[in-house]
Parts: structure tokens; C-alpha cells; sequence
């Protein structure tokens, strides 16, 4: 018999057929995501860590900062023994130094579920136990936006996700221009699970009725063939020269609107002075954007014309921030869809992230979905995400964040579970010296990760098919009751047991558990959303009833475009959660914090690293399309997607020629940061003068000792920039950097990255 389940890329319902999972999608999903397949083979593989292991050195010599994590041989123990041996050194370290010198690093993909949420259970624990610990502000996914847009729109949760949904798309859009594309393999996923995959038949009912999508970036593949897509092919970094010399066009034919930048903005003055070159001598028009772009200033001027005649949608992809000065492309994106003057209008103006996350374009839940409480952090300490080496490599260290000048705190034990910064993070090499510095660095992993393999303590855990779980999360409409469908290996854990007995030990169990179990708090969670329910008058079948039952409908908001909806309707009942309470194309605030890369207003910059004759390629390293970031690489799906057990880098053919390239052929990118091997697919499908390596390979170093690493599997973050996006938001610029290409014919070994270490 089949019982319902649910992960980041789909609900299923599962069942065991001759010792083998079957999964059905779930029925109403359109368009199920292929990830799915990566999950049968994934039960029970020998990548799983099956007992805690630690570090022979830690374990031998005691925590300190060395050069041997990921170098050295683990030891398997026995859980009471290292729970005692950590809960000590968590009790060292709190009463030794305090809490600030804890980091509570995470990320939010490990389940579906709402209380096996890893990120929410870490917390919970250092709060208890530690009485704080430092912590992270913004994503890798999404830093540089969420601080712009905080300033110049309102915080991105309230407004830019309620812009636009793809219904409105379908039935009133006429111009999609999607800067960075809408890639189906991204908005296949999404925090708290999807129900059903609505993306591909939206785009393609948009476009029988004769809407435009125009796919602006180097890659044709983002955006899907049902979109029937324009493809402007431009160069990484130039996304915002190209929306100056569309607004240019407006302002010139005098095709911009007037009154909606009047009633509902503040700067525009600032913004067409910048745009007519009255600031700097150089005016932002179509013809300095083609010498930027490569796109015909004429093919410009008939865009920017197109756009001002109909319902147009300007849409800027999460993969535009994740480069250097990435606040700017957003920005800018904004500032043309107010030109345009559509901005609360079904279908119009401006939605950033639509098509890079499953949850954009959708009504939000209304009613409340339970999370597990953290508890209170004892201390305000926090650092952007994405400056997690600089934090342990330069403690003490003055930076500046958001019109803040702060300081790096200095950590020495690091607490991670719920994550893999090795595939998230840039410059691996200088990423491994960074965890160096720790006294101690404890991972909780159901595989062993290059994080598992780089950690002093490994805890087993179980991974979302053997616990029970409610997966759930405020953009879809069906709350699952997630059922165990399979047994965990050896003596893996689930991370609430695990936290549980550090807590009995750190005398504070009672505190962190309030006396409940697993099914306690699945009760508890639930009954936030029956209580919601109750009090619309509407369904709220109890507990036992919702399990049995495998899943609940949930009430949605209206379409109507929520708060920026409202704001449109009036302006001054319902302002924007923005300085002036309207749309800031200029900001005083940004302005007085005198930052050099990020200026009052929007700004194309030219990037730091550009192509050259050593490093002569643009490298765009995105989301992979076979697994979600890194998770189940050893599946099924994402193996049948290597070749030659390799990750796959795309190549033009006039770039593969000159360099004698052939498809299935083995290359090695590199650069002064590392290099790595792949196998190379010649293809049209990108820009002449790119490669696109995705992510998720795991790191696999052919010497571990060595100070610039070269990994076989091809992880391209071995190559990437470890450097924020800005002064103002500090967020991850890891989407592009430059390399070399290069055929390899030396002989190499096979890649061991799927092998546990013992």
C-alpha cells in the first residue's frame, strides 16, 4: 500500500514493492519534476554514514585549529561515547568563551518537513544549550535582493513575491522580458514542497495566446521550448547596460509614464539624469547598450517600443544577484518596469525571482502552517551568509553591511547541519583553510558531503524517508502528511534525537523538548493550521483524521496582486513598506551610506574579473537541472546525466574548435583559484565565449593536501570568487567567474566522491 511523502521537488506517495521504493507522483501534478528519480536509488546507498565517526586527530588530540580536516582518516565510536565527548566541548567553549564564539551554520533544503526542518532544530538547540549563537542574514540563493529591494520596494517576502502569478501570466501578459530566464529546473522546487508544477502550462497558455517571452542571458536552455522564447544572447554582468538602454528609449520617445512615476515613486529625476549622461558625460542610450550587450541598438529601440504597447512583465532571475554588484540588475529591472507604469496590474510590472524558486507566482496560504519555535538567541550577532570564511579567517576583521560597519566575530566551534557549504560556497581551497581555523567543526549528515568528510565530528542522521514529518509551506495550497516509508541504515538518528541527548547532557533537555516526542510536536504543529482553519469557519478535521487522510487542502489568498495590489489602487492608504512608502528608483538612504560599488541610485558597473587572454571564457556556474544544489548526486538521475562519470560542461562549437574539443571529450576548466575536470557537451545552446558548469558535483580533490585544489568530478566552485556582491549587501557572487578550457588526456582516477571515507 502507498502512503504519501513529500520533498522540495514534488509530493509522491511511496511504497515498497520486492524490496525496491516505488513513487507515484502525486495525482493533479502536471509536471512532475524528474528529480523524483533520484530517490529509489538513493535508499540505503553506501555513500550513507552509517555510525558517528570522528576525526582521528580530535578524537586522539583534542579540538584546536589544524590543516588535516579532510586530509585525515575518521574513527567510528559509539553514540553515548561521543554525545558525552561533545557535549563537553560545547560546555568548554560556552563557559570558556560564550556563545558568540558558536556558529550555527544551516540552510533550509534538507526536507519538505516543518518540524524534521534542520536549520529550525540547530537553532533550537544552540539557543538552549549555548544561550545563543552567531547566526546568518539573507541566502546564497538570494542576499543582494533581499537588501535592495528592502530599501527600494519592501522587504521581498511581502512584495516581491506577491507581484504576479503565473495565472495572471497565462491570461493577460503580452511581453515576458525575463532577464536570466525562467528555467523549469528551478522553480521545480521550493521550501515546504510542491503540490503541483504549474510553470510549463502557464508559459505555454501565455504564449498560444500570442504573449511574448523574450529570454534575455547566455544560456537558450532558460527558458522552456512551451515559451516559444526570443533568445537575446548577452554576456554575463550585462543584463543592466541592457535595461539603461531600454529605458533610455523611453525616456527619449517619450514613451515612459509620466503620471505613474509621479504618483507612485520617488528619484525618477535622479534616474533619467543618470540614464541622459548628465552625471558622468555618458548617456545610457540603445547604441551604448549594443556596445556592451552585443544586441543591435535598433533591436533595442523596437524591445523598448514593444514593451511600452502592451501588458509587459519584466522578471529578474535570482541568478543575475548571485554576481558581483547584483543589487544593480535588480534595481534597474524595477526602475523599468515603473517606466512602464504596470506595476500592480495583472500580468505587469515587475516580479523578482519569478521562475528561480516554485513558490513565486503563487497565492500565498491563508491560513497560519506551523514551524518549529527556536527559542531566543542570547546574543545579536550575525554576519551575510556568504562571508562565512572571511568570518573564520579574518576574526576581528572590520567590513561594512548595509550602511553598518561591523566586525567579525571569532568562532571556534561551527555546528552544521541541514547544509553542504562546499557546494554552496566559492573558492573551495580557501573555503577548506577557513574551517582550519576552528577548534572544533560538528556535522550532522545522513552522506558523507565534502562538509561530512571536512567535519571533526559526523552524526548519522536520517534523511527525510525515514521520519514523519509535515511538509508544508505558506505558497501551496495542500498540506502532506509525510509518512516513513523505509527504515534508516545502521545507527542513524534523526537530528531531534540527536539534539535531545546533548541536551539531557548540557542539563537543559527539558527545556528543548517541552516534553514531547516526534508525534507530540507533529500534533502541535498541526494544530496551529487547524486552529486557523476553525476560525475561518472552514474544514479542520483533527489530528489522526489529516494523517490517515495523507493531505489537507489549504484556503489561498485572492489573485489580486496583495500589498503592491493595494498599493496601486491608493497610494496613500496603502504605501509600500519603504521610506517614502513609494517605489524608491533613488535612495537617499543607500545614497548617505557612500558606498563606491553601490551608488543612490541604479548603476551598470563593470565587472572586477573580465575574460582575458589567460583566462580567455566566461564560466556561468548555475543550479543543476538533475538534483536540487547538491542533494542526492549519487542518484540515478543525476548519475544518468554525467558522462564518464563527470559533470557536464557546455561548450560552443566555435570555442570547442579552436581547442580541438569534441562532445564526451574530458577538459579541465581552470583559473588561480583551482581547476577541475568535466566532460564537455558541444553545444549552440549557449553564448560563444561561455561555458556553463552547473553546481552539485560533489568536491572531489585528487590530492586533499594540495593548497590549490583540482577535483576530478568537476565542482565548479573550486574556480569562483569568494567576494560579496557589494558593501551594501555582501551577498554571493558565484554565479559567474573566468577560466581557461582546455582538452585532458592525461590519465586520471575515477571519481571516489560517492565512496564513504572509511
Amino acid at each position: 500500500m502507498s502512503r504519501p511523502h513529500s520533498t522540495p521537488w514534488g509530493s509522491f506517495r511511496g511504497e515498497m514493492v520486492a524490496g525496491t521504493l516505488r513513487l507515484h507522483p502525486r495525482d493533479g501534478d502536471p509536471d512532475p519534476s524528474p528529480i523524483l528519480h533520484n530517490v529509489p536509488s538513493a535508499v540505503d546507498h553506501p555513500a550513507r554514514v552509517r555510525r558517528p565517526a570522528v576525526r582521528r586527530g580530535w578524537w586522539e588530540d583534542g579540538p584546536g585549529p589544524t590543516e588535516r580536516r579532510g586530509r585525515e582518516g575518521f574513527v567510528e565510536v559509539g553514540w553515548d561515547e561521543v554525545l558525552d565527548r561533545l557535549a563537553a566541548e560545547l560546555a568548554r567553549v560556552r563557559d570558556a568563551v560564550g556563545p558568540q564564539a558558536v556558529y550555527g551554520g544551516s540552510y533550509g533544503w534538507a526536507s519538505a518537513g516543518r518540524f524534521h526542518h534542520a536549520q529550525s532544530q540547530v537553532h533550537r538547540f544552540l539557543n538552549h544549550a549555548v544561550g545563543g549563537y552567531v547566526r546568518s542574514v539573507g541566502d546564497y540563493s538570494g542576499a543582494a535582493a533581499q537588501v535592495v529591494l528592502r530599501h527600494v520596494l519592501g522587504p521581498s517576502e511581502l512584495v516581491s513575491k506577491g507581484t504576479v502569478t503565473w495565472d495572471q501570466v497565462a491570461a493577460h501578459t503580452d511581453t515576458v522580458l525575463a532577464f536570466g530566464g525562467m528555467n523549469l529546473k528551478n522553480s521545480a522546487v521550493a521550501g515546504g514542497g510542491i503540490s503541483a508544477h504549474v510553470e510549463r502550462g502557464a508559459m505555454a497558455a501565455a504564449a498560444r495566446r500570442g504573449a511574448l517571452f523574450v529570454n534575455i542571458g547566455p544560456l537558450r536552455s532558460d527558458l522552456p521550448a512551451e515559451a516559444g522564447a526570443r533568445w537575446l544572447s548577452v554576456p554575463p554582468g550585462s543584463d543592466t547596460a541592457l535595461m539603461f538602454g531600454l529605458l533610455h528609449t523611453l525616456l527619449l520617445e517619450d514613451r515612459h509614464d509620466t503620471a505613474f512615476l509621479e504618483r507612485y515613486c520617488v528619484g525618477w529625476e535622479r534616474v533619467a539624469k543618470h540614464l541622459l549622461g548628465a552625471d558622468d558625460g555618458t548617456p545610457k542610450d540603445a547604441a551604448w547598450a549594443a556596445g556592451i550587450t552585443g544586441v543591435p541598438a535598433d533591436e533595442i529601440r523596437e524591445l523598448a517600443r514593444r514593451a511600452a504597447g502592451g501588458r509587459t512583465l519584466v522578471t529578474v532571475a535570482q541568478s543575475l544577484q548571485r554576481a558581483e554588484f547584483g543589487e544593480q540588475p535588480v534595481w534597474a529591472g524595477l526602475a523599468l518596469a515603473a517606466a512602464l507604469g504596470q506595476i500592480g496590474l495583472p500580468g505587469g510590472g515587475f516580479c523578482y525571482g519569478l521562475g528561480s524558486i516554485g513558490h513565486y507566482g503563487r497565492r500565498r496560504v491563508d491560513v497560519p502552517v506551523g514551524a518549529l519555535p527556536q527559542g531566543t538567541n542570547g546574543i545579536d550577532v550575525a554576519i551575510p551568509v556568504a562571508r562565512v570564511a572571511e568570518m573564520l579567517l579574518h576574526p576581528g576583521a572590520g567590513y561594512d553591511f548595509d550602511g553598518e560597519r561591523r566586525r567579525y566575530p571569532h568562532v571556534r566551534l561551527a555546528y552544521w547541519a541541514g547544509g553542504n557549504p562546499f557546494h554552496h560556497h566559492q573558492d573551495l581551497g580557501r573555503l577548506r583553510r577557513a574551517f582550519g581555523r576552528l577548534d572544533t567543526f560538528v556535522v550532522h549528515e545522513p552522506v558523507w558531503t565534502a562538509t561530512a568528510r571536512h567535519a571533526d565530528v559526523v552524526l548519522p542522521t536520517t534523511w527525510t524517508l525515514e521520519r514523519e514529518d509535515i511538509g508544508a509551506g505558506p505558497f501551496d495550497p495542500v498540506m502532506t502528511a509525510m509518512h516513513r516509508l523505509v527504515d534508516p541504515p545502521g545507527e542513524a538518528r534523526d537530528d531531534y534525537a540527536i539534539f535531545t541527548g546533548l541536551a539531557e547532557r548540557l542539563g537543559v533537555g527539558a527545556a528543548f523538548t517541552e516534553g514531547r516526542d516526534v508525534r507530540g510536536w507533529l500534533e502541535h504543529l498541526y494544530a496551529r493550521t487547524r486552529d486557523g482553519l476553525a476560525a475561518r469557519g472552514l474544514s479542520a478535521p483533527p489530528f489522526d483524521e489529516f494523517w490517515a487522510a495523507g493531505e489537507l487542502s489549504l484556503p489561498q489568498r485572492p489573485d489580486d496582486g496583495a500589498l503592491v495590489g493595494a498599493f496601486r489602487a491608493d497610494p496613500d492608504t496603502a504605501p509600500l513598506p519603504t521610506p517614502s512608502g513609494r517605489i524608491e528608483l533613488a535612495s537617499a538612504t543607500i545614497g548617505a551610506f557612500g558606498y563606491a560599488d553601490a551608488p543612490g541610485h541604479p548603476a551598470w558597473l563593470p565587472p572586477t574579473e573580465l575574460p582575458d587572454s589567460r583566462h580567455p571564457l566566461w564560466l556561468v556556474a548555475n543550479q543543476p537541472a538533475t538534483r536540487l544544489h547538491s542533494q542526492l548526486d549519487f542518484g540515478a538521475h543525476s548519475l544518468a546525466h554525467k558522462v564518464r562519470g563527470r559533470e557536464v560542461v557546455r561548450v560552443h562549437p566555435d570555442d570547442a574548435a579552436v581547442r580541438g574539443i569534441a562532445s564526451g571529450d574530458l577538459v579541465r576548466l581552470v583559473n588561480d583559484r583551482g581547476s577541475c575536470l568535466a566532460a564537455a557537451l558541444v553545444t549552440d545552446d549557449v553564448r560563444a565565449g561561455v561555458v556553463q558548469l552547473p553546481t552539485g558535483a560533489w568536491f572531489d580533490p585528487l590530492d586533499p593536501s594540495a593548497e590549490v585544489p583540482f577535483c576530478v568530478h568537476g565542482n565548479p566552485n573550486v574556480l569562483t570568487r569568494d567576494h560579496g556582491t557589494s558593501s551594501l549587501a555582501q551577498g554571493c557572487t558565484g554565479q559567474h567567474t573566468t577560466v581557461q578550457l582546455e582538452r585532458y588526456d592525461e590519465p586520471v582516477r575515477q571519481v571516489r566522491a560517492h565512496r564513504p571515507p572509511l
